[in-house]
């Protein structure tokens, strides 16, 4: 168990997530994987975000959860840390942030461990298998389209490689990491290859910003209160 720091607590509710207990909690990590509830819990994130439909509401989700898998990464990078607590213990409730309602994270400051080196490729493999299992429950009752979903979450990867990888004090850190995520048998039974090596297509994160990355619309410009993302493919 480690102690955050009140700056590591800050980075945290940069991406959204708290160190509290949700006023309005709606459901934990383990119900959004238990595809029994999936097709009640999206209903949820409808009325939560208002979206038009079930597709963008399960899309605008899942640029939500995507900020706690960068997150992640971002602090095995950084602070050779990671969230280490159980399905039960990742709550997410309904807040209001910049005047929309929406849906954030919340965890226990406890939760947290020291990450050895020669574990790095094993705990960003679960990483992607607790991501993989999002989307496959959100898929057993909405047609969101995997592609989609993955890009949803790589739009923060991006950012977030570009700023680790620019900063000498995370930037080896960081070069490991990402090659362990371009690799092909990191991604093996979850994917035919690495999906975010795709994304990449053979460019730095940072040569991407700013660019029309992206393969697939994630909808936000559906969801009231939020625009067009910059990496939008449409015209």
């Amino acid at each position: 168990m480690n102690t955050l720091t009140a700056d590591q607590i800050r980075e945290l509710n940069s991406y959204s997530i708290y160190v509290d207990t949700p006023q309005h909690p709606v459901f934990t990590l383990a119900d959004l994987q238990d595809h029994a509830k999936i097709a009640d819990l999206i209903q949820v994130m409808k009325m939560v975000s208002q979206s038009p439909d079930e597709v963008v509401a399960a899309s605008y989700f899942m640029r939500r959860i995507g900020m706690f898998f960068a997150m992640q990464l971002y602090n095995l990078a950084a602070y050779d840390e990671l969230w280490s607590g159980v399905a039960e213990d990742l709550r997410f409730g309904a807040v209001e942030e910049f005047g929309n309602r929406t849906i954030s994270m919340f965890i226990d400051s406890k939760d947290w461990q020291m990450v050895d080196e020669d574990e790095r490729q094993m705990h960003i493999r679960s990483i992607l298998e607790n991501a993989h299992a999002v989307i496959t429950s959100l898929r057993t009752a909405v047609p969101l389209s995997p592609l989609t979903a993955w890009e949803n979450i790589f739009g923060f990867w991006l950012w977030q490689y570009h700023v680790l990888l620019s900063d000498p004090g995370s930037e080896m850190e960081a070069r490991d990491d990402l090659e362990i995520l371009k690799a092909n048998e990191v991604w093996t039974g979850i994917h035919t290859h690495s999906r975010f090596a795709s994304y990449l297509n053979g460019s730095e994160p940072s040569a991407l910003l700013n660019t029309t990355v992206r393969k697939t619309c994630c909808f936000s410009k559906d969801v009231p209160g939020l625009m067009r993302c910059g990496f939008c493919p449409l015209p």
